[in-house]
């Protein structure tokens, strides 16, 4: 079974509360869930938030999505991960973050394709950056996360779930998915307030519809480069800065 987690939880250190802002009549955690959703390989969504007092209000919304959640450790997320995963059965876990409201099934599909073909460890498009941040995926089997899970020891490795894979290509088959061209330029994922103003204005002229394609963003974006500058000075931080 291929499962898609979304790890999300309400304690943003930059944007406070981000996942459930609204996003042109919908929560992001809702957009995200309902594009992950339409990948045509992940068998189950399930998102895995926090054991925090004030991420029962991500429960509350996966309530009302019909979706099942499983809480866990804030800081841990490696270990919520393989809680959440192991809950469900999982043999492939799809990594998506519920900060990625332009998240693209399609791409999702891409790199479970990609994953299954080469008989992966862990399969991304992250590796090596060709798509827009905010389209990131990630996939790996469920007895290489149990191996993380189980040896992972910096604090960045146990928050972000996934650089032990990358740091440790001698232990994983690695396989790397790019795109025909490189837009790693745009930024689509939300961190700050420009970032999720950026977001509004695409789901605006989109008509507030999800069903849209990230090409179509794209192009957006080429016939209106002034989008682009709304966040073009954000800084992504780095792995360290847990």
């Amino acid at each position: 079974m291929i499962v898609a987690v979304i790890q999300a939880r309400m304690g943003s250190s930059r944007l406070p509360g981000k996942v459930l802002k609204d996003i042109n009549g919908r929560t992001m955690l809702a957009r995200v869930v309902r594009r992950a959703s339409r990948s045509t390989l992940v068998n189950k969504v399930i998102v895995a938030t926090t054991t925090a007092p004030r991420d029962k209000a991500i429960i509350d919304e996966c309530k009302s999505l019909g979706i099942p959640s499983f809480r866990g450790s804030e800081q841990d997320v490696l270990d919520r991960y393989y809680r959440a995963a192991k809950l469900v059965y999982a043999d492939a876990v799809v990594r998506i973050t519920s900060d990625c409201p332009l998240v693209d099934p399609e791409i999702i599909d891409q790199v479970i394709q990609a994953f299954r073909k080469d008989g992966a460890d862990y399969a991304s498009n992250t590796m090596v950056s060709t798509y827009p941040r905010g389209l990131d995926v990630e996939v790996f089997t469920f007895s290489a996360l149990e191996k993380a899970w189980r040896e992972a020891r910096e604090t960045y490795q146990r928050v972000h779930v996934t650089p032990y894979f990358y740091q440790n290509p001698e232990l994983f088959r690695l396989v790397p998915v790019t795109g025909a061209e490189d837009n790693s330029n745009y930024r689509w994922t939300v961190d700050t307030e420009e970032d999720l103003n950026l977001v509004r204005t695409v789901y605006a002229r989109m008509d507030r519809d999800d069903s849209f394609s990230w090409r179509d963003v794209l192009n957006l974006m080429k016939i209106d480069p002034v989008l682009v500058d709304i966040n073009r000075h954000i800084q992504q931080k780095s792995l360290e800065e847990c």
